[in-house]
């Protein structure tokens, strides 16, 4: 896992809906942002999604930046390829960018799928979890554990580090493109 207080990695990707590049400098005048590793098919995101896009309408007035990226191989997977992905990101109400080359997840240490990120006005990781203790087929989604962080973030106040990882899909990686953190002994 990315450790808290880790400076955000950089990215420059093109976005799914307009094909443009979208970098973490683009996010540069924000009070905090939101990372958030997601897929089109995986049944915990399509759980959460309706609950991220409240989350984002609601933080984005008090300057919090929301993206999306999606890292799977669109090749094994092409549910998950950019023309697909478009719904997701018009749903979603924030930008969803293609992470081809599956760098900008190995940088982030993303493991699955959401896999969420949250970063201070200095661009620290200060939360790195689940997004509440919901589960697909369960209760339906509250974002009480993203909430809590972000309200933190916002008052100045720390986020509390007992945190519990997101728990989803696996990311799909390119076959031989494993991140060194993904391969047993």
């Amino acid at each position: 896992m990315l450790p808290l207080g880790t400076q955000a990695p950089a990215f420059s990707l093109p976005d799914v809906t307009t094909g443009k590049p979208v970098s973490l400098e683009d996010f540069a005048g924000k009070k905090a942002l939101l990372v958030i590793f997601l897929c089109n098919h995986c049944p915990y995101v399509i759980h959460v999604r309706e609950e991220l896009a409240r989350i984002a309408r609601d933080y984005a007035p008090l300057s919090v930046g929301v993206v999306g990226i999606t890292s799977n191989d669109a090749e094994t997977y092409p549910e998950d390829a950019p023309e697909p992905t478009r719904g997701l990101a018009r749903l979603l109400g924030f930008p969803v960018l293609y992470d081809e080359t599956q760098a900008v997840a190995k940088a982030y240490t993303a493991a699955c799928t959401p896999d969420i990120f949250l970063f201070d006005s200095g661009r620290k990781l200060v939360y790195r979890g689940q997004l509440d203790g919901t589960r697909p087929r369960q209760d339906p989604p509250t974002g009480a554990d993203l909430r809590a962080a972000l309200d933190a973030v916002l008052a100045n106040r720390p986020v509390n580090p007992e945190q519990r990882p997101s728990l989803g899909c696996n990311i799909k990686w390119k076959p031989g493109n494993e991140p060194d953190y993904f391969k047993v002994g």
